[in-house]
């Protein structure tokens, strides 16, 4: 901890981490990015590829050569992996700069002279991505800031925030190299944590840990939502529906609302409920987590970052579907077109394919869900496209990056892939799915068949027909034990058709005047539930509604200074505490996160239990060696699984290291140590 606090006068040099990588990235970016559409300013398109393929480049590297490092022997190994990554990206950088100036008397490369295609309009979209960045940057530290050294975490988010922080901790404060999961310690990762490994190495740079953390956190959403604003341009076609696509990715729709209401009119507290109100409002399993309204951007950060990458890949094919939408045949001509004509086949653009192929495979261990939605819509894509190839080349690509990480990371599979119909629908047959995803969703998917109906242009049905390929995944398939985490694939569906919507209300709206009241109307049912979660996200993340951990804890700085990433600590279940963000690796965290990412929590939770509660010395010793656990953790009035617990025999069987000022915690050494 005090060499963390040490660093913070040098907090510039995460500031200069980040800049390297987005030149790096608009290097390497420019190369795919730089061709753009009639109606679009490549400028957004340039700035989120050098932003994310930047940003990819240089976690990675970094990573990479940590490891190395710490192989090696290297005690602080993020170290080595900046200085090398660091100096060589500046000397190429200058080489490079150098060079174009001495050809062409400026550093900027062509592509770059020619970025803004429509000055008026790049103007106005300055105008709103600012008024985007401010929003967003605002509830990003509502939810997750340091104030007085103290770490304050909103009630709707600090669950997910416990194992991404003790991840992230784990790489600033520790050595997490081969990576494990802090909550279930001794083991393989199973969980894509190379977002928290970036945030944890700006907070090793100097960046303070909620600086660092809604740094990156508000610059992927923002460029995601920059790359789903162009994308609804290019295929709507309007800057109008374009805008509308962010505020309906925003706010949900649901039937929830109105069910709420009509509930609480007929038991007359209604104007009570919306003042005292503090939890999300739900009637379908697990809705009030929070699962579809905005809260999944603030607790799960990396998922934007994924988003923005999968927008990337898309927006890369986007060519290749225009290409096979725009032959002359009609119906069943057209679609045996695109299976046995030599176009539907040929190469378009190999190099491009390979690139957005290495995109979405190395993102993998950024978020999985994210990678496995976006191949799900390009399948889509392929399906309708000419150059058939470059798709299996992308998706080619994309499985061997992926499962070179897998193998490199996982012990054992990766996923269990098992058929699960209904997702969380209690009444599985076919109403009973339509009926929740009613309830859940209001008429967003089951409209948009509606809107599938009315669109004219076989380029834009092609698209919602893909954009939808994740929501019927979710409802079809398994990939971990808890089926829940499909909601992911839900929300990348939702993002991406959120555009159509847009377009629907932009097209009602410039007719007549009932139209334009049925597209007001149309608005109100897309958002009013989503508006609602929101202003739930306020409150239940205000004051006094936040989970607080002491930053400056002598508890952290111990365990910081003491432990390793080979030690193995002994535990109760914490979720998100000073021991958490010690970046320690607990023997037995919360076990929802481990349970959740593919661990066998249940034979873990069973031996912690014994070696608590035993009252036989030699079990508690040989149950500690056989698990190599390095140090055990004794609180006041502790229990573990509802078990009382009893410190007599541990105190006995090994020796005492720690004691915290107040008492209530002590910390016992084993001999495995």
């Amino acid at each position: 901890m005090q060499k963390i606090r040490n660093t913070e006068g040098v907090f510039m040099l995460g500031i200069i981490y980040c800049l390297l990588a987005v030149l790096i990235g608009k290097e390497a970016a420019g190369m795919f990015f730089a061709s753009g559409d009639g109606k679009n300013n490549k400028f957004w398109i340039l700035s989120c590829g050098a932003f994310g393929t930047g940003i990819l480049i240089f976690g990675w590297s970094t990573y990479m050569i940590s490891w190395a490092a710490s192989a090696l022997g290297a005690q602080k190994p993020l170290f080595y992996g900046n200085v090398f990554v660091m100096a060589l990206s500046l000397v190429f950088l200058i080489f490079l700069y150098t060079m174009r100036y001495r050809r062409d008397n400026t550093i900027l490369s062509g592509y770059e002279r020619e970025l803004i295609r429509d000055k008026k309009q790049f103007r106005v979209e300055v105008i709103f991505f600012v008024i985007l960045a401010v929003f967003i940057s605002w509830i990003m530290f509502y939810v997750f800031y340091i104030k007085d050294g103290v770490l304050y975490s909103g009630y709707t988010v600090y669950g997910d925030y416990a194992p991404h922080t003790a991840m992230i901790r784990s790489f600033s404060l520790g050595n997490n190299f081969p990576t494990q999961y802090p909550h279930f310690g001794g083991q393989d990762v199973k969980y894509h944590f190379m977002f928290q490994f970036l945030v944890g190495n700006l907070e090793f740079l100097g960046l303070r840990l909620d600086l660092a953390y809604n740094l990156v956190s508000i610059l992927a959403l923002l460029a995601f939502l920059i790359m789903l604003y162009n994308l609804a341009l290019r295929i709507t076609r309007s800057l109008t529906a374009s805008v509308c696509t962010i505020l309906f990715f925003f706010f949900r729709s649901a039937l929830t609302f109105f069910q709420f209401v009509i509930e609480h009119l007929v038991a007359g507290d209604l104007a009570e409920t919306f003042k005292t109100n503090m939890s999300f409002i739900g009637y379908t399993p697990n809705e009030n987590w929070g699962l579809w309204n905005f809260n999944v951007y603030l607790n799960q950060r990396h998922l934007a970052f994924g988003l923005l990458i999968v927008a990337l890949a898309l927006w890369m094919f986007l060519d290749w579907v225009e290409a096979g939408c725009a032959h002359r045949e009609k119906g069943w001509h057209w679609l045996a077109g695109r299976v046995f004509s030599r176009e539907a086949w040929k190469s378009r653009n190999l190099e491009n394919a390979l690139f957005a192929g290495m995109l979405l495979g190395m993102s993998s261990f950024w978020n999985g869900a994210a990678v496995i939605g976006g191949l799900l819509i390009l399948f889509g894509f392929a399906a309708f496209s000419d150059g058939k190839l470059d798709y299996l080349v992308t998706a080619a690509a994309a499985v061997i990056f992926a499962e070179l990480q897998a193998r490199l990371f996982i012990w054992g599979n990766v996923v269990e892939t098992s058929f699960y119909w209904g997702f969380l629908a209690e009444n599985k047959s076919l109403p009973g799915v339509l009926w929740y995803l009613l309830q859940m969703s209001g008429i967003f998917f089951l409209g948009a068949l509606v809107i599938l109906y009315f669109l004219r242009d076989r380029r834009q049905r092609v698209i919602l027909i893909s954009f939808l390929f994740p929501l019927i995944f979710a409802f079809c398939m398994s990939l971990t034990p808890d089926i829940a985490v499909n909601h992911k694939y839900i929300m990348i569906s939702y993002a991406f058709v959120a555009m159509f919507w847009g377009w629907a209300v932009v097209q009602l709206f410039g007719r007549g005047i009932w139209q334009k009241a049925a597209a007001v109307l149309l608005a109100v049912c897309l958002t009013i539930t989503g508006i609602y979660d929101f202003v739930i996200i306020v409150r239940d993340n205000g004051p006094g509604r936040r989970v607080t951990v002491n930053m400056n804890s002598a508890l952290t700085e111990w365990l910081a200074d003491n432990l390793t990433g080979k030690e193995l600590i002994l535990t109760p279940e914490y979720s998100i505490n000073e021991v958490t963000m010690a970046g320690v690796m607990m023997y037995m965290g919360w076990p929802y996160y481990a349970w959740s990412a593919g661990y066998d929590t249940y034979g873990r939770a069973e031996i912690a239990k014994t070696i608590y509660s035993s009252t036989d010395e030699n079990t508690v010793k040989s149950l500690v060696k056989q698990e190599k656990i390095t140090y055990i953790l004794f609180e006041d009035g502790m229990k573990f699984e509802e078990t009382e617990c009893r410190e007599d025999i541990i105190a006995k069987a090994f020796h005492l290291v720690y004691q915290s000022e107040d008492g209530r915690i002590r910390i016992y050494e084993t001999s495995n140590s």
